[in-house]
């Protein structure tokens, strides 16, 4: 129980105590701790120099010791009237700072990791054939993307440009058929070496915590230019990430086992421990919500992901993010982006004020939130990552 009066099912309670960077006024942006309606000031708090840094980068790379001893210092802060009078002066109105980009993106890889994504996706586009490759219930399906392109909630979503199909001929063209990825993404904080495999079990002791993410992709740009070698300019052109990230500790309640697999996985891929996590998203369209998608039905885990990702001797560096691909449930009204929810343009949808959706239109606005059980029964929020659609420019 915290001495602060928390609203009640903030979401951001004792149990959570997620990590942001932010700014106050003409402020050097800095670490904070979000604690209901406050955000506390770690670099004024601890006096420590790694977190007026305006990065995790610096702390995550201190490792899983430095992350549990700071977390325990803060519950004890929080929760222990003894440091009231010297914690209460770092504690900043949340709805007075500006969020910032939570840590400085290394690599940024994401994953095809839905089933039910991946089969709507697969009937939409091969009718007649089976829905999944046969490589996918094999090995988590991914693509490397632009990390300078991963930008922090609230940044605009400038309508890309490119090659485009029309009438069977590629023109250049703004995208007419913009649309949303719905995904839950994992930060490492601590670097491998290079020439070495992290295995499934280690997950814990590299990644530093969870953020949601919005993996905006151009349909139209990303049909014309993925084959042979799969997404470019259709995906690079902006990654949005929550300013929040959740430290995996927070998490320990909502773990889950993994589904049921097809056929036995090869060694490196078994889970004995799974990583399979009990977080519901919510995706709103211009403030309507038109999808609830459930992570918890992932094909392959987040551990699952970092072991493929790094078995070949791949380095991981800190800051590295990977995110999970599209989350779909197996109900229309869990599926995460647009091109499953309107059945690739076919079937729109329609918001309260009448108008229809196929894809995004300038002026839109997406929000995609989530929460998680709690060990103390409350719900754990991940706060959100939103953008608004510009015009080409």
């Amino acid at each position: 129980m915290t001495w602060l009066d928390l609203p009640e099912s903030t979401g951001f309670g004792i149990a959570n105590l997620p990590y942001g960077v932010f700014s106050a006024g003409s402020s050097a942006p800095r670490t904070g701790v979000a604690i209901g309606d406050h955000v506390l000031d770690l670099a004024g708090l601890t006096g420590d120099p790694v977190h007026a840094t305006g990065s995790l980068n610096a702390f995550m790379a201190r490792g899983p010791a430095a992350w549990s001893a700071l977390r325990s210092m803060i519950v004890a802060w929080l929760t222990d009237p003894a440091h009231q009078e010297r914690v209460t002066p770092h504690l900043l109105p949340r709805n007075s700072v500006t969020m910032r980009m939570p840590f400085e993106v290394a690599d940024y890889v994401d994953f095809y990791s839905s089933r039910n994504h991946a089969e709507n996706l697969g009937r939409l586009f091969r009718p007649g054939s089976p829905p999944l490759t046969p490589n996918w219930t094999h090995l988590p399906i991914g693509y490397h993307g632009r990390s300078g392109t991963v930008r922090v909630s609230g940044t605009p979503v400038v309508r890309p440009r490119g090659q485009v199909l029309d009438g069977g001929k590629p023109v250049f063209s703004p995208s007419r058929r913009l649309d949303i990825e719905a995904e839950v993404g994992f930060v490492a904080g601590v670097p491998s070496p290079l020439g070495s495999a992290v295995a499934v079990r280690d997950f814990p002791s590299y990644v530093f915590g969870v953020c949601l993410v919005n993996d905006w992709s151009a349909r139209d740009l990303q049909a014309w230019e993925y084959v042979p070698l799969g997404p470019f300019l259709g995906k690079s052109f902006l990654t949005s990430v929550s300013p929040w990230v959740v430290p995996l500790p927070a998490l320990a309640a909502a773990r889950v086992a993994a589904p049921a697999r097809d056929e036995p996985l090869l060694p490196y891929l078994a889970d004995d421990d799974p990583w399979g996590l009990d977080v519901t998203l919510e995706v709103r369209l211009n403030g309507t919500v038109v999808s609830r998608p459930p992570f918890r039905g992932m094909y392959w885990t987040a551990a699952q992901q970092l072991a493929h990702l790094t078995v070949n001797g791949a380095a991981l560096r800190t800051g590295d993010l990977f995110a999970s691909g599209t989350v779909s449930g197996s109900a229309r009204d869990e599926w995460g982006s647009l091109i499953e929810l309107t059945q690739n343009g076919t079937r729109p949808l329609t918001l309260p004020d009448g108008s229809v959706r196929s894809f995004l239109e300038d002026g839109d606005e997406v929000e995609i939130s989530a929460t998680a059980p709690a060990a103390d029964g409350s719900r754990i929020s991940f706060g959100s990552v939103t953008g608004r659609i510009q015009p080409a420019g």
